[in-house]
């Protein structure tokens, strides 16, 4: 279900004089595929209070394939560093004229998506903007023109919903967004094809998170997509980048029941048009849960040391989440998924299939659907 998010009465209303002035917007989040999905409901609000304007993302290279398949955003420019923000070395000469080609564009609003403010606000100051938007961490920072005291407990989505409405941005959807090409589903059908043979659910396994912290055991993955080809008759499909073939292969090892293993033979929009063709998705707290949500694909989320208040989907009913810091609450944090043990997770995943209507097991040995067919059943 969406979330409604209210405007909030301004302590200075803006000039609607101003507003119909805007053309150049800079919005600057320099971060990875969760993060950026996260913020799409907002971005796409910015583009409907600002639906002339040409919107340009500063940020990191690999959003490149992002931008070009999201209506809101029109160009990518990539981040050339700051001093004290980690996510791209700081060379003060190339970071100089980085920051004199961007006031050269003459933004006439620029918006700060990355962070509290502490040093993002410094960075979006210097683009020399018209108006400057974001949120700081402190009453007594005064470098933007209009901010808001930055809430460490608020729901990343609804974190920048709040910000745009600071600009008459309005919006009742909450929903993440990443659309997908003809082309895309159709590799994505020929992938699924190949491998994923039988008419039980379509259950991908995603073993991979950048953390080690945020990754269930490979093995533990594989224990549970045994329990679900045991009990559902599931078909498998192991989900993951190229730089996460290692932990698809050691599930791989671990798995007794067939598995299709896609990890590095998808690109963004590929492996997203994969995802929605899936009954249910297991995955650690990385960017797979949020492209389940942005497809609407049911969803069990694996959470360790981040909160889900702050990063599960807010779809409940659609996604469910197993908090294992919430069940073994005196462990540590950066270890607390070897904790989580495959009964618990199986019986989310029960649920889950269950109020999908894929979760009867004589259903789905005996009745041909017709994603089975596509798939090659």
């Amino acid at each position: 279900m969406a979330t409604v998010v209210q405007n909030q009465a301004l302590e200075q209303p803006l000039d609607p004089a101003w507003a119909r002035s805007v053309r150049k917007i800079a919005v600057y989040r320099a971060l990875f595929l969760g993060d950026l999905l996260c913020a799409t409901p907002a971005l796409v609000a910015l583009r409907q209070r600002f639906p002339q304007a040409e919107i340009t993302l500063i940020g990191l290279p690999w959003a490149a394939e992002l931008v070009d398949r999201l209506p809101c955003l029109d160009r990518l420019v990539e981040f050339q560093g700051y001093p004290a923000i980690e996510e791209v070395p700081y060379e003060p000469v190339r970071g100089k004229a980085f920051l004199a080609a961007m006031q050269a564009e003459q933004f006439d609003l620029a918006i700060q998506m990355h962070g509290s403010g502490c040093v993002s606000n410094g960075f979006v100051a210097e683009l020399g903007a018209g108006f400057t938007l974001g949120y700081r961490s402190d009453h007594d920072d005064d470098r933007l023109d209009r901010s808001l005291l930055y809430d460490a407990n608020e729901h990343e989505t609804l974190r920048w919903l709040r910000l745009v409405a600071e600009v008459g941005a309005y919006t009742a959807d909450t929903r993440l967004v990443l659309p997908t090409t003809t082309a895309e589903q159709e590799r994505a059908h020929a992938l699924l094809a190949a491998g994923a043979e039988g008419c039980g659910p379509l259950i991908g396994l995603h073993v991979g998170a950048k953390a080690a912290s945020r990754r269930w055991p490979p093995e533990r993955f594989a224990a549970l997509g045994d329990a679900l080809a045991h009990h559902y008759g599931a078909r498998l499909v192991l989900t993951g980048s190229a730089g996460e073939r290692p932990l698809t292969a050691a599930a791989q090892a671990a798995l007794r029941s067939p598995a299709l293993d896609v990890a590095g033979k998808t690109d963004l929009g590929t492996f997203a048009a994969l995802v929605a063709q899936l009954d249910l998705l297991v995955t650690n707290d990385t960017g797979a849960s949020h492209i389940a949500a942005a497809t609407q694909t049911p969803s069990v989320v694996l959470f360790g040391p981040m909160r889900p208040q702050l990063w599960a989907p807010l779809d409940r009913q659609r996604h469910r989440v197993v908090d294992a810091l919430a069940l073994f609450p005196a462990a540590d944090p950066q270890q607390v998924l070897a904790q989580l043990s495959v009964d618990t997770v199986f019986a989310v995943c029960a649920e889950a299939l269950a109020q999908s209507g894929r979760g009867d097991r004589t259903q789905t040995e005996t009745t041909v659907t017709a994603r089975s067919l596509v798939f090659g059943a």
